[in-house]
């Protein structure tokens, strides 16, 4: 659950610089953006993984 609070709190933190990317064109913004957007792409794939274990485990009770 730590994992998905910490997604929610990465993605909350790139709203204004997905704003002043496309609102305002800010290049800038657009590589915090695209970092930032890298960083969810690898948690989610923790929490996934992690999903799945819980599941298995789960199951072979």
């Amino acid at each position: 659950m730590k994992k998905f609070e910490y997604f929610k709190e990465i993605l909350s933190s790139l709203e204004k610089d997905v704003d002043k990317f496309y609102n305002k064109n800010n290049g800038a913004a657009g590589t915090r953006v695209r970092k930032g957007m890298q960083v969810l792409k690898n948690v989610a794939q923790e929490i996934r993984l992690e999903v799945q274990s819980i599941k298995h485990a789960n199951q072979n009770k």
